[in-house]
């Protein structure tokens, strides 16, 4: 499309304009930089440094302050550091005592084993004495149990033996002797008293 005023053809931009300044040096663009209250940033920048070194060297108070705070926390880091040591110190001796305690009771264990080891065969050895003992006891028992029913069967057996005896002796004699017999044979006993 052409411009209706000019005649000419219209063109379509595809970036912003720019704008130059000229200032009377033959056209050249000059570059404009920003301004704080007219001065120049690095006019800004060396204000701010003084004001900053001049708080550092004339703010002792807050100098000393900022040392102060620092200094404190070394010295509670230090004191922590120095309560670590002591923690540190004190667990590796109640860990040096606990592992002698540990070694101590497997000896003891060892030692109790050993020694019950030694009770069983010691009760052991006993119960098997006293069985043996128990055994020849209750032989003997028997033994003495079965003399004695020997000996009150021989007693028995004499006992009966004399009456059985006494009585055919008895019957023997009656037979054989008559009363007057028998008072010719008292009459020799008194004689012979």
């Amino acid at each position: 499309m052409a411009n209706p005023v000019t005649g000419a053809p219209e063109v379509f931009a595809t970036e912003a304009a720019q704008t130059l300044v000229e200032n009377g040096n033959g056209g050249a663009p000059v570059h404009v930089e920003p301004e704080l209250w007219g001065l120049a940033p690095f006019q800004i920048v060396s204000i701010s440094m003084l004001v900053l070194l001049l708080f550092a060297f004339f703010g002792a108070k807050v100098h000393k302050k900022l040392a102060g705070g620092i200094d404190g926390k070394i010295a509670a880091i230090k004191e922590q550091l120095e309560e670590a040591k002591q923690l540190r110190a004190e667990a590796e001796t109640l860990r040096e005592e606990y592992a002698r305690k540990i070694a101590g009771a497997e000896k003891d264990a060892e030692a109790m084993l050993a020694n019950a080891r030694h009770e069983a065969d010691a009760i052991l050895e006993k119960a098997e004495a006293d069985s043996k003992d128990m055994v020849e006891r209750r032989k003997r028992m028997a033994e003495d149990k079965i003399a004695a029913a020997e000996r009150e069967a021989v007693v028995d057996v004499r006992n009966r033996a004399v009456s059985v005896a006494t009585a055919a002796s008895r019957a023997l004699i009656s037979d054989k002797h008559d009363a007057e017999a028998d008072r010719l044979m008292a009459d020799k006993v008194i004689a012979g008293i």
